[in-house]
């Protein structure tokens, strides 16, 4: 009876991993989409990029501080109380904690708004980034209150709320971004009108199209309208569950939890602040990186400007005003591997999402079995899943920068680097669902911090080399990553017994991505020498190098037993998967 428990658990636990996977994967792929299409719009290209990420990362600062704490301390605490039974008080931090970052969230958002001169032009050192945060203000409420509602669901075991919303958000930010993009620069002359009423848009220094930080402005006007939209869902889908959630309350087994409202609110505090502290430090590393990126650009090319950044001739005596546009194009540059770098974390963001609740729910009732087992498959897994993506970009990263980004195909040796940094990264944020989920909310911040502090002195030392110049930004985030990481396992596994072998875990997987890699790049090698290196062409190479890698990867895992019949059985029809396993003898 009770390994059936056991078995019902996991599956409940893969459900919700796979409902957040899929949502995930979703606001990837539509990230993915309008980058693309805006990237290559022209006049946006790495400029508009430059513009576009130097605004979100103050942005995302002001975001770490008001909000991203704010699922995970809520779904910790709502699914420790509603393992006791104790609804009421389930419901009582979500109201205490709505009201609580409604009034943190309209403060950020002033802040953002009324500091973004300051902030651009004498800590960024990119005037014009002021526009895009401007833009991004308001956004910072809307995703502060409905940070909260999400996690108060996910503390009850119900991802839809958050999958839901986020999916919904994405797909009105991806429309809306193109579409505003392409009113700025007069794509769409019919409304056009709208555009120019709404601002001076098309007067700035004198020029019929918007320049690239408007153009960076504009997109970012798209993400505060999609999180008004994803809120009002989430508002909705809250009040069409409140009859069955004060029914629950009503059936509450133990007696409420008695704790006035300061002192609730100072318990949230206390929990999402170190939980926030991670994303806070990540997000002020971003704002340093990118302010060292910028003056390490300076620096590198203060003696002339090398062939093909401004232009197709080496600039031998720059200016400020050049040197500063040389900055903001690299940084554009840079941007675009983050934007694909990310791409694969949304398949790994599930289990962090999940594993929160899922070992402080075990933890409550005692249960350390259950949250060592699924901290280890979530381990296994994410090793399985990010280790191709980031082979995958080692090998094809020209071809895939080619075909998303085919106006502006530049910069792809980056994404090459980075790729060693992303297994890392999601590893991390593996350990780091876990690590909150037992209560060690202050380690993943302090994994974090060292990093960061490595990464800032690598660029301060790396960047300013002419030779090195942006990729120097690449090499430090591998070694942040790693930092964190090695951090945030150590303690872990000295807090509870990680099953963790190195066959298993890191042998097998190396080797099976080791005979992808090499298959993937024959596979495209072998295309392009036969039908040329045109965009279709290209496309079709990689497509057919990415099918046939995922094939040989996934042949060799079963080969080499990397999952075993319980890894498998857990999975979504494990259970019948395995069976045909079995039956075709790849297991006895």
């Amino acid at each position: 009876m009770i390994k059936k428990k056991n078995r019902q658990n996991a599956h409940s636990f893969m459900g919700n991993v796979i409902m957040i996977l899929f949502a995930q994967i979703m606001v990837k792929a539509m990230g993915m989409i309008y980058r693309m299409v805006i990237t290559n719009i022209d006049g946006f290209g790495n400029s508009g990029n430059g513009f576009y990420n130097a605004g979100f990362q103050v942005y995302t600062v002001l975001l770490a501080i008001s909000s991203v704490g704010i699922p995970n301390a809520i779904a910790k605490m709502v699914s420790e109380r509603a393992a006791l039974g104790d609804y009421r008080s389930a419901h009582r931090i979500f109201r205490t904690a709505f009201g609580l970052f409604s009034v943190i969230g309209l403060v950020c958002a002033a802040i953002l708004y009324i500091g973004s001169d300051f902030i651009a032009v004498h800590i960024m050192n990119m005037d014009g980034a002021q526009y895009v945060m401007r833009a991004l203000a308001p956004s910072i409420f809307f995703v502060c209150i409905s940070s909260v509602i999400r996690g108060y669901f996910q503390g009850l075991n119900d991802m839809r709320a958050t999958s839901f919303s986020q999916m919904l958000e994405q797909v009105f930010k991806c429309g809306l971004t193109i579409v505003l993009v392409l009113l700025a620069v007069g794509s769409m002359p019919q409304l056009m009108v709208i555009a120019t009423r709404v601002s001076m848009l098309y007067t700035v220094n004198g020029n019929e199209v918007a320049p690239p930080e408007i153009l960076a402005a504009w997109a970012n006007a798209a993400s505060s309208l999609a999180t008004l939209i994803s809120f009002i869902y989430l508002a909705v889908f809250y009040l069409r569950r409140k009859k069955g959630l004060e029914e629950q309350m009503r059936r509450s087994s133990v007696e409420e939890l008695k704790t006035s409202g300061a002192r609730l609110m100072k318990m949230i505090l206390m929990l999402s602040i170190p939980i926030s502290l991670a994303s806070i430090i990540t997000a002020v590393n971003r704002v340093v990186d990118l302010a060292t990126i910028t003056r390490g650009i300076e620096a590198a090319f203060s003696g002339g400007i090398p062939a093909g950044i401004l232009s197709d001739d080496i600039i031998s005596a720059p200016t400020a005003t050049q040197l500063n546009k040389a900055a903001v194009y690299l940084s554009g540059m840079l941007s675009k591997s983050d934007t694909i770098f990310n791409m694969p974390l949304a398949l790994n963001i599930a289990f962090a999402t999940v594993l929160v609740p899922s070992i402080a729910g075990a933890l409550a009732k005692g249960d350390t079995k259950e949250a060592v087992s699924k901290t280890s498959y979530s381990f296994l897994i994410s090793i399985l899943l990010i280790l191709p993506c980031a082979i995958g970009f080692i090998v094809l990263a020209q071809p895939i920068y080619k075909i998303i980004y085919p106006a502006t195909s530049d910069g792809a040796e980056l994404l090459a680097i980075m790729a060693v940094a992303l297994v890392f990264s999601a590893l991390t944020q593996t350990l780091t669902g876990a690590l909150q989920g037992i209560g060690k909310v202050f380690v993943p911040a302090l994994g974090i911090l060292l990093g960061c502090l490595c990464k800032v002195a690598l660029n301060l030392i790396l960047i300013p080399i002419p030779s090195v110049n942006i990729y120097g930004a690449a090499i430090s985030s591998i070694v942040c990553q790693i930092v964190a990481f090695l951090v945030n396992y150590i303690v872990l596994s000295r807090k509870i017994p990680l099953r963790i072998t190195l066959g298993k875990y890191v042998i097998k997987p190396l080797g099976a991505g080791a005979v992808m890699g090499i298959a993937a790049f024959g596979v495209y090698f072998a295309m392009t020498a036969v039908f040329g290196g045109g965009y279709v062409s290209n496309l079709a190479a990689t497509m057919l190098s990415v099918i046939v890698a995922a094939a040989v990867y996934l042949a060799l895992v079963l080969r080499l037993r990397v999952m075993d019949k319980e890894d498998i059985v857990l999975l979504p029809a494990g259970e019948r998967l395995y069976s045909m396993l079995v039956r075709y003898k790849i297991y006895k």
